[in-house]
Protein backbone atom coordinates (compact mmCIF):
# COMPACT_ATOMS: atom_id res chain seq x y z
CA UNK A 1 0.00 0.00 0.00
CA UNK A 2 1.34 3.21 -0.80
CA UNK A 3 0.85 5.91 1.81
CA UNK A 4 1.66 9.07 -0.04
CA UNK A 5 0.18 9.79 -3.38
CA UNK A 6 2.43 12.74 -4.81
CA UNK A 7 1.01 12.82 -8.55
CA UNK A 8 -2.51 14.70 -8.24
CA UNK A 9 -4.75 16.56 -11.21
CA UNK A 10 -5.28 20.00 -9.46
CA UNK A 11 -7.35 22.35 -11.63
CA UNK A 12 -6.74 25.19 -13.59
CA UNK A 13 -5.02 28.49 -11.40
CA UNK A 14 -7.28 30.75 -13.07
CA UNK A 15 -10.70 28.85 -12.39
CA UNK A 16 -9.32 28.76 -8.84
CA UNK A 17 -8.21 32.31 -8.67
CA UNK A 18 -11.98 32.89 -10.21
CA UNK A 19 -13.99 31.29 -7.71
CA UNK A 20 -11.84 32.83 -4.81
CA UNK A 21 -13.36 36.14 -5.66
CA UNK A 22 -16.84 34.83 -4.71
CA UNK A 23 -18.32 34.32 -1.50
CA UNK A 24 -19.06 30.33 -0.30
CA UNK A 25 -22.17 30.85 0.29
CA UNK A 26 -22.81 31.74 -3.54
CA UNK A 27 -20.71 29.32 -4.60
CA UNK A 28 -23.04 26.86 -2.69
CA UNK A 29 -26.02 28.55 -3.71
CA UNK A 30 -24.77 29.02 -7.36
CA UNK A 31 -23.93 24.93 -8.13
CA UNK A 32 -27.24 23.63 -7.05
CA UNK A 33 -26.74 24.40 -2.75
CA UNK A 34 -24.25 21.67 -2.92
CA UNK A 35 -20.80 20.92 -1.12
CA UNK A 36 -21.42 23.07 1.84
CA UNK A 37 -19.42 21.19 4.46
CA UNK A 38 -20.67 21.59 8.56
CA UNK A 39 -21.13 24.77 10.23
CA UNK A 40 -19.08 23.51 13.21
CA UNK A 41 -15.98 24.20 10.75
CA UNK A 42 -15.23 27.17 12.04
CA UNK A 43 -12.57 29.95 10.85
CA UNK A 44 -9.75 31.01 13.67
CA UNK A 45 -10.73 34.23 12.95
CA UNK A 46 -13.62 35.62 10.97
CA UNK A 47 -10.84 37.40 8.36
CA UNK A 48 -9.82 34.54 7.20
CA UNK A 49 -10.20 33.10 3.75
CA UNK A 50 -8.77 30.67 1.42
CA UNK A 51 -9.57 28.84 -1.58
CA UNK A 52 -7.05 26.18 -3.54
CA UNK A 53 -6.90 22.57 -4.49
CA UNK A 54 -7.50 20.16 -1.82
CA UNK A 55 -4.50 18.17 -0.63
CA UNK A 56 -6.04 15.88 1.43
CA UNK A 57 -4.69 13.45 4.24
CA UNK A 58 -6.40 10.96 6.90
CA UNK A 59 -4.71 11.31 10.31
CA UNK A 60 -5.76 8.91 13.34
CA UNK A 61 -7.52 11.28 16.09
CA UNK A 62 -4.87 12.73 18.29
CA UNK A 63 -2.22 12.04 16.31
CA UNK A 64 -0.58 14.42 13.12
CA UNK A 65 2.48 12.44 12.37
CA UNK A 66 0.24 12.20 8.71
CA UNK A 67 -0.41 15.94 8.48
CA UNK A 68 3.30 16.66 8.76
CA UNK A 69 4.00 14.31 5.60
CA UNK A 70 1.06 16.16 4.03
CA UNK A 71 2.81 19.89 5.00
CA UNK A 72 6.06 18.55 3.56
CA UNK A 73 5.10 17.04 0.19
CA UNK A 74 1.93 19.97 -0.42
CA UNK A 75 2.88 22.44 -3.18
CA UNK A 76 2.27 26.27 -3.33
CA UNK A 77 -1.30 26.88 -3.34
CA UNK A 78 -2.78 24.11 -1.81
CA UNK A 79 -5.57 23.77 1.03
CA UNK A 80 -4.31 20.75 2.92
CA UNK A 81 -7.54 18.82 4.12
CA UNK A 82 -7.49 16.72 7.00
CA UNK A 83 -9.88 14.02 8.22
CA UNK A 84 -8.74 13.12 11.78
CA UNK A 85 -12.74 11.55 13.19
CA UNK A 86 -14.11 14.61 14.27
CA UNK A 87 -11.57 14.67 17.33
CA UNK A 88 -12.50 17.92 19.42
CA UNK A 89 -10.04 16.85 22.41
CA UNK A 90 -6.27 17.24 20.39
CA UNK A 91 -4.31 20.48 19.21
CA UNK A 92 -3.15 19.03 16.50
CA UNK A 93 -2.04 21.90 14.51
CA UNK A 94 -0.38 25.29 15.65
CA UNK A 95 2.36 27.76 15.14
CA UNK A 96 5.42 26.42 14.26
CA UNK A 97 3.56 24.15 11.97
CA UNK A 98 1.79 27.36 10.68
CA UNK A 99 5.18 29.06 9.68
CA UNK A 100 6.38 25.44 7.81
CA UNK A 101 3.11 25.79 5.49
CA UNK A 102 3.97 29.89 5.09
CA UNK A 103 7.39 28.87 3.93
CA UNK A 104 5.73 26.48 1.35
CA UNK A 105 3.30 28.99 -0.06
CA UNK A 106 0.38 26.65 1.10
CA UNK A 107 -2.81 28.44 1.20
CA UNK A 108 -4.40 26.85 3.99
CA UNK A 109 -5.75 24.30 6.20
CA UNK A 110 -9.26 22.69 7.00
CA UNK A 111 -9.36 20.09 9.84
CA UNK A 112 -12.14 18.63 11.30
CA UNK A 113 -10.17 18.35 14.79
CA UNK A 114 -8.75 20.82 17.21
CA UNK A 115 -6.03 23.64 16.22
CA UNK A 116 -3.81 25.61 18.93
CA UNK A 117 -1.75 28.82 19.13
CA UNK A 118 -5.04 30.60 17.91
CA UNK A 119 -3.84 34.34 18.65
CA UNK A 120 -0.43 33.61 16.60
CA UNK A 121 -2.13 31.86 13.83
CA UNK A 122 -4.29 35.07 13.74
CA UNK A 123 -0.92 37.60 13.94
CA UNK A 124 0.81 35.16 11.09
CA UNK A 125 -2.34 35.64 9.14
CA UNK A 126 -2.67 31.55 7.93
CA UNK A 127 -6.32 30.82 7.25
CA UNK A 128 -6.96 27.40 9.23
CA UNK A 129 -10.71 26.02 9.70
CA UNK A 130 -11.02 23.26 12.53
CA UNK A 131 -13.56 21.52 14.11
CA UNK A 132 -11.97 23.42 17.94
CA UNK A 133 -9.66 25.16 19.78
CA UNK A 134 -7.58 23.06 22.50
CA UNK A 135 -4.40 22.73 24.00
CA UNK A 136 -3.78 19.34 24.17
CA UNK A 137 -0.99 18.10 22.58
CA UNK A 138 -0.55 14.81 19.80
CA UNK A 139 1.21 11.75 19.40
CA UNK A 140 3.27 10.70 16.18
CA UNK A 141 2.27 7.07 15.80
CA UNK A 142 -0.27 6.39 13.46
CA UNK A 143 0.49 5.91 9.29
CA UNK A 144 -2.45 7.09 7.06
CA UNK A 145 -3.42 8.15 3.51
CA UNK A 146 -1.89 11.25 1.40
CA UNK A 147 -4.25 11.99 -1.30
CA UNK A 148 -6.77 9.70 -1.33
CA UNK A 149 -10.93 10.86 -0.83
CA UNK A 150 -11.29 11.98 2.69
CA UNK A 151 -14.74 12.45 4.03
CA UNK A 152 -14.72 15.87 6.51
CA UNK A 153 -17.77 18.00 7.58
CA UNK A 154 -19.84 15.46 5.84
CA UNK A 155 -18.75 15.94 2.50
CA UNK A 156 -16.14 13.72 -0.02
CA UNK A 157 -13.16 15.45 -0.08
CA UNK A 158 -10.96 14.27 -3.14
CA UNK A 159 -7.91 15.48 -3.65
CA UNK A 160 -7.84 18.28 -6.56
CA UNK A 161 -11.38 19.56 -5.58
CA UNK A 162 -11.61 23.11 -4.88
CA UNK A 163 -12.23 24.05 -1.27
CA UNK A 164 -13.42 27.55 -0.58
CA UNK A 165 -13.69 29.23 2.83
CA UNK A 166 -14.82 32.26 4.69
CA UNK A 167 -16.15 33.94 7.07
CA UNK A 168 -19.65 32.48 6.55
CA UNK A 169 -18.30 28.86 6.29
CA UNK A 170 -16.53 26.20 3.61
CA UNK A 171 -17.72 24.60 -0.31
CA UNK A 172 -16.15 22.16 -1.96
CA UNK A 173 -16.61 22.70 -5.93
CA UNK A 174 -15.98 19.01 -7.72
CA UNK A 175 -12.45 19.78 -9.85
CA UNK A 176 -14.56 18.63 -13.03
CA UNK A 177 -17.50 21.19 -11.79
CA UNK A 178 -15.34 24.07 -11.32
CA UNK A 179 -16.14 26.10 -14.62
CA UNK A 180 -19.44 25.71 -14.10
CA UNK A 181 -19.33 26.65 -10.70
CA UNK A 182 -17.61 29.78 -11.46
CA UNK A 183 -20.19 30.75 -14.29
CA UNK A 184 -23.07 30.31 -12.29
CA UNK A 185 -21.69 31.85 -9.05
CA UNK A 186 -20.52 35.46 -11.37
CA UNK A 187 -24.37 35.00 -12.70
CA UNK A 188 -25.39 34.81 -9.59
CA UNK A 189 -23.86 37.83 -7.95
CA UNK A 190 -24.95 39.94 -11.33
CA UNK A 191 -28.22 39.07 -10.37
CA UNK A 192 -28.07 39.84 -6.08
CA UNK A 193 -26.33 43.27 -7.37
CA UNK A 194 -29.79 43.79 -9.56
CA UNK A 195 -31.67 43.10 -6.71
CA UNK A 196 -29.92 45.29 -4.51
CA UNK A 197 -30.54 48.43 -7.49
CA UNK A 198 -33.97 47.76 -7.32
CA UNK A 199 -34.48 47.84 -3.42
CA UNK A 200 -32.54 51.22 -3.64
CA UNK A 201 -35.22 52.60 -6.56
CA UNK A 202 -38.34 51.97 -3.96
CA UNK A 203 -39.09 48.57 -5.09
CA UNK A 204 -40.31 46.21 -2.31
CA UNK A 205 -38.70 42.68 -1.64
CA UNK A 206 -42.26 41.08 -2.70
CA UNK A 207 -42.03 42.85 -6.31
CA UNK A 208 -38.36 42.22 -6.71
CA UNK A 209 -38.67 38.61 -5.78
CA UNK A 210 -41.96 37.65 -7.52
CA UNK A 211 -43.81 36.36 -4.98
CA UNK A 212 -46.56 37.88 -4.78
CA UNK A 213 -48.20 35.15 -6.87
CA UNK A 214 -46.42 32.74 -4.35
CA UNK A 215 -48.34 34.74 -1.14
CA UNK A 216 -51.37 35.03 -2.41
CA UNK A 217 -51.99 31.27 -3.83
CA UNK A 218 -51.08 30.20 -0.13
CA UNK A 219 -53.85 32.47 1.07
CA UNK A 220 -51.64 35.86 2.51
CA UNK A 221 -53.86 38.11 3.90
CA UNK A 222 -53.12 41.73 5.07
CA UNK A 223 -55.22 44.35 6.72
CA UNK A 224 -54.49 47.13 3.73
Amino acid sequence: MVHVKTKIERPDSALVAELAKYGSATIHEAQGRLGALSSRLKPVERSMSLCGPAFTVKCAPRDNIMLQVAISYAKPGDVIVVSAGEYEEAGSFGDVLANACLAKGIAGLVTDTGVRDTAELIKLGFPVFSLSHCIKGTVKETLGQVNDPVIIGGEVINPGDIIRGDADGLVVVRRQDAAFAAEKSRAREEAEAGYIAAYKAGKSVIEVSNLAGILAAKGLTTDE
